[in-house]
Formats: structure tokens, C-alpha cells, sequence
């Protein structure tokens, strides 16, 4: 059973949204205080993490910000119904995937089960499923896809999940332009067209964390294709 870290003050969320869960065989544990949550984080044991954008001590963006210093664990922001900025600053800072208040609780559901089955997370126990290649060469860059490790010039690159997955997309056919669209629809499993700026942010983080490397180029007015030669191909 997947076990999933909620950080709301709403004491009211989370015993009903834990029952919910419990149908498609997720634990939801509800923490209502940053640092609690945090305290719960680094004990392990966790597959993701909800944390809602307004809270007490910190803010969540804050709260995003801490948990990205030392784990990759998969991140949904919960933001303001219509407020872009706040889905902006979250995916800056490394959260996986958005989803405005109020929320239907399938569709956190939906969104949760997207981001597990895209997680590279292991050190809180979630084990990635295979694929099937083992190593992509490209000059400066290696895809180990067994480990779901990327490599810059032999060195470890972390990477969340979405920017993983999104990598790994743009490497299987170097030299393809990728629409925002398709982009989307691949990652989150399903027509996605509110948020297309969404792409362009996990673009430039990806971009940022493989320099010096200048891998990833943007075609206007289409999108982006991996600008690499693959080895051994």
C-alpha cells in the first residue's frame, strides 16, 4: 500500500480524504503543521506528499523548498482556485504536479497515482518498474534506465520524477520536436491542455541541472527535441 504524507491545516481534510484513499489501496497520513510533517518526511516510509500552499509556520512554497534540499519524493501542490503564479512558483521550486482548491478527490487520486507510476523516488521505499532498455549514450549524457539515474559527464544528476520522465521522453528520439501537448499528455496520462506553461518550467529546471551541457533546444512555435548524438547507434 502506497503511503502518502498530506500537509494541510484543515483538520477536517483528512479523515475523510484517508477513507477515500483507502478504496485504491493508498494510506493517507494527515499532518497539520509544516514541522510535523517535515519530522514525519525524514522518518520514511513515504511514496509523496500533498501540501497545500497556505499553512502555518511556513508557507508551502517554503515547505517545498526544504523538502527538495535532501529528497525527490514525488510533490503535489494544492493552490488557490485560478491563481497561475502560485502554480508557477511551485513548479519552480521542483513540485511534480498542481491541483487547484477545491479539488474533486478522484482527481488528487488520479494525479497521485500519475506521479507514483513517473517516481524515481527509492529512499522512502518506492521501487520503480522496469524498462525496457537498459543505458542510453549520448556525448557528455547517459541515461542508466534500469537505475532511472541520469549521468552529465559521469557525475549523478538528481532529477524529480517529472523531470526524469520528461528527459527520458525527449532521449528515446533525439532529434524529434515534442509539442507542449504531447509533452503533457505523456506525462500525465491524459489530454492535458489548461497549463501548457507548466512544460516550459520543467524545461528550464532540467535545462539549469544539466549545464553546462546545452542539450535541449526549443524550435518556436513547436517545441523541443534533444539535441544530442547518440553513441552506439
Amino acid at each position: 500500500m502506497g503511503r502518502i504524507l498530506l500537509i494541510d491545516d484543515d483538520e477536517n481534510l483528512g479523515p475523510p480524504l484517508a477513507t477515500y484513499f483507502q478504496r485504491f489501496e493508498l494510506q493517507l497520513i494527515h499532518a497539520t503543521r509544516p514541522s510535523v510533517g517535515l519530522s514525519l518526511l525524514r522518518g520514511g516510509g513515504f511514496h509523496a506528499a500533498i501540501l497545500d500552499v497556505m499553512l502555518p509556520e511556513m508557507d508551502g512554497f517554503e515547505l517545498c523548498r526544504i523538502i527538495r534540499r535532501d529528497d525527490d519524493i514525488p510533490i503535489i501542490m494544492l493552490t488557490a482556485r485560478g491563481d497561475v503564479m502560485d502554480r508557477v512558483v511551485g513548479l519552480e521550486l521542483g513540485a511534480d504536479d498542481y491541483l487547484p482548491k477545491p479539488f474533486e478527490p478522484r482527481e488528487l487520486v488520479a494525479r497521485l497515482q500519475t506521479v507514483l507510476r513517473r517516481s524515481r523516488h527509492h529512499g522512502n521505499g518506492h521501487a520503480a518498474a522496469p524498462d525496457v532498455a537498459t543505458m542510453l549514450r549520448f556525448d557528455g549524457l547517459e541515461i542508466d534506465v534500469a537505475r532511472r539515474a541520469v549521468l552529465r559527464s559521469a557525475q549523478e544528476v538528481e532529477l524529480t520524477g517529472t523531470e526524469y520522465e520528461l528527459l527520458l521522453m525527449l532521449a528515446r528520439e533525439p532529434g524529434r520536436v515534442f509539442s507542449r501537448d504531447d509533452i503533457l499528455n505523456q506525462l500525465r496520462g491524459h489530454q492535458a491542455d489548461l497549463y501548457t506553461r507548466a512544460v516550459d518550467i520543467v524545461i528550464s529546471r532540467l535545462r539549469k541541472k544539466l549545464e553546462p551541457l546545452d542539450c535541449i533546444k526549443t524550435l518556436r512555435n513547436a517545441g523541443y527535441s534533444l539535441a544530442l548524438r547518440r553513441l552506439g547507434a
